[in-house]
C-alpha cells in the first residue's frame, strides 16, 4: 500500500506491549493497516509487526527517535521503515532462472523491492541484466584475488546504497568477513539435496537414488555455508519417470519461487530473526 510505514519489533513477553505500540501510533496521527503478532511462549519472546499510515507530515527517522522511550520501557529490538521499496543489488553466476524470476516480478511491481545492480562473477548473465536497465557489473573471482573481488562486492553495496544482497545462484563462497558484513541484509538460494547429493551434479545424485522430492530453501547467508537462518522453503512431488533433465527444471521452478517469496518478505518487513530461526510473519 503507499504511504505505509511498518513497525517490527522483539522484546521479551509482558503484558502491555500491543496497548503501549497501538498508544503510540493513535497518538502521533497513524492508523493501523495491519497487525500481527507472535507469542514464543518457549523462551518467553514476542514478535510484531504493525503496518500504518501516517495522517500528518512524518518520516521513519522521526518516528524511530519518538518511539525510543516506548522501546526502552519495554527493551525492544525495533525498526520503523519507510515507505520507499528497500533497494537490491542481485549477485549471480551462469544460471540465469533465478534472475530472470526477479526481473519480471520487479517490473511488474510485485516483488516489493528496487533492484539497482547485477553483479556476477561471469560475463553471461550480462544481457539479461542490461535489457532490463540495470548496470552489470563484472567482478572476476580466483583464489588470487577473493580478497579484492568481494571489497569490490561490497563497494557496489555501498555504492547503490542497497539496503539487501540476493545471491540468485551466485555460485562462491563469501568469506566469513563478507558474511558479517552482509548480516541479516543477504539472502542465499540453494536446493534441498544439502548436505546430501554435495558437488557439480546434484540432480543426477538425486536421479541416481531415486529421490521423489525436489525443493530448495531461501536463508540468510551466515559464515556457516547454506546453514542460515531459513526464510522460505518450496517442494514439489516427483516420480520415476523424472530424468535427469527434468529434475533440474522442477528443481530451477522451486528455487525461483523460494526466493523471489523469501526477498518480498524481507522487503515487507515481514522477516525478524531470532537466533539460528526467523519469525515470518506472511
Amino acid at each position: 500500500m503507499p504511504n505505509t510505514f511498518t513497525l517490527t519489533l522483539s522484546c521479551a513477553q509482558r503484558l502491555g506491549i500491543v496497548h503501549a505500540v497501538s498508544a503510540f501510533l493513535f497518538q502521533h496521527d497513524c492508523d493501523i493497516a495491519q497487525h500481527q503478532q507472535f507469542d514464543d511462549t518457549r523462551n518467553g519472546a514476542f514478535f510484531l509487526r504493525t503496518s500504518f499510515i501516517p495522517q500528518g507530515d512524518t518520516d521513519a527517522a522521526h518516528l524511530t527517535e519518538q518511539f525510543e522511550s516506548v522501546a526502552a520501557e519495554f527493551g525492544m529490538n525495533y525498526r520503523i521503515n519507510g515507505c520507499a521499496p528497500p533497494r537490491v543489488v542481485v549477485m549471480v553466476s551462469r544460471m540465469g532462472h533465478c534472475l530472470n524470476d526477479l526481473l519480471f516480478r520487479w517490473r511488474a511491481g510485485i516483488l516489493g523491492a528496487d533492484l539497482v545492480a547485477v553483479v556476477s562473477n561471469h560475463p553471461d548473465l550480462r544481457p539479461m541484466a542490461e535489457a532490463a536497465g540495470l548496470p552489470f557489473v563484472h567482478i572476476p573471482v580466483t583464489p588470487g584475488t577473493r580478497t579484492r573481488a568481494e571489497a569490490e562486492l561490497l563497494d557496489v553495496v555501498e555504492r547503490h546504497r542497497a539496503d539487501l544482497v540476493v545471491l540468485a545462484r551466485y555460485m562462491q563462497i563469501l568469506s566469513d568477513d563478507t558474511c558479517r558484513a552482509l548480516h541479516g541484509r543477504a539472502i542465499n538460494i540453494h536446493h534441498s539435496f544439502l548436505p546430501g547429493f554435495k558437488g557439480a551434479k546434484p540432480y543426477h545424485q538425486a536421479f541416481d537414488r531415486g529421490v521423489k522430492l525436489v525443493g530448495a530453501t531461501a536463508h540468510y547467508v551466515t559464515p556457516d555455508l547454506d546453514e542460515g537462518p531459513i526464510i522460505e522453503q518450496e517442494v514439489i512431488r516427483i516420480d520415476h519417470s523424472f530424468d535427469p533433465m527434468r529434475l533440474a527444471t522442477v528443481g530451477q521452478d522451486v528455487e525461483a519461487l523460494a526466493l523471489s517469496r523469501a526477498v518480498r518478505w524481507h522487503c515487507e518487513h515481514r522477516v525478524l530473526l531470532h537466533g539460528h530461526r526467523t519469525v515470518v510473519f506472511s
